[in-house]
């Protein structure tokens, strides 16, 4: 049994679709494996969540660059989408026409390659929120020659994650008393 299905198989109850949902999300996505897994490698660092990050680095599918585009699309986007998210909030022309002043250049130079940078920025994008940001990737990912399969396997997969983080946390938080039925 891999880390991922051991991590998934403490969830509590409540969360028994995200047990099912979490490793079936990747063997059943349209993108390349390496490329489904660093979506979910950057999908739980943006969910914070340490163990799930630690389960999916572990996967023989992600290569060092496909780890280190993960890491930083998540560095990256959890500055980019509080910034781009106030703006698209404020919508203040004022405020979109000063500009950013925040460095970016590691998107401009990504190992993996730049529609996949795109992609996993996306999927960062989308669990924090940012609309500007989640069209702007869109719109990237599609002009540089992937699918509209390919970007809802990506959110897919975000969201997949972004669930397991949380049902992580309250196995830990909250864990199952032995007998449930002497509450």
């Amino acid at each position: 049994m891999s880390s991922l299905e051991q991590i998934a198989e403490a969830f509590p109850e409540a969360a028994r679709d995200l047990r099912v949902n979490l490793t079936a999300v990747l063997a059943d996505s349209s993108l390349e494996p390496r490329l489904a897994h660093a979506v979910a490698l950057a999908s739980a660092l943006a969910a914070r969540s340490e163990a799930l990050a630690a389960a999916i680095d572990a996967a023989e599918a992600l290569d060092d660059a496909a780890r280190d585009d993960a890491r930083a699309a998540a560095a990256l986007m959890a500055m980019n989408n509080v910034f781009y998210r106030f703006r698209h909030m404020i919508g203040r022309a004022e405020y979109a026409q000063m500009p950013a002043r925040l460095r970016m250049t590691r998107i401009a130079k990504p190992r993996m390659g730049k529609v996949e940078f795109e992609l996993l920025s996306l999927a960062v994008s989308a669990i924090h929120g940012c609309e500007a940001c989640v069209r702007a990737h869109e719109k990237g990912v599609l002009e540089g020659g992937l699918s509209e399969e390919n970007v809802l396997d990506a959110v897919r997969i975000a969201a997949v994650v972004h669930g397991a983080a949380s049902a992580d946390w309250m196995a830990r938080a909250l864990p199952i008393p032995q007998n449930p039925t002497t509450r």
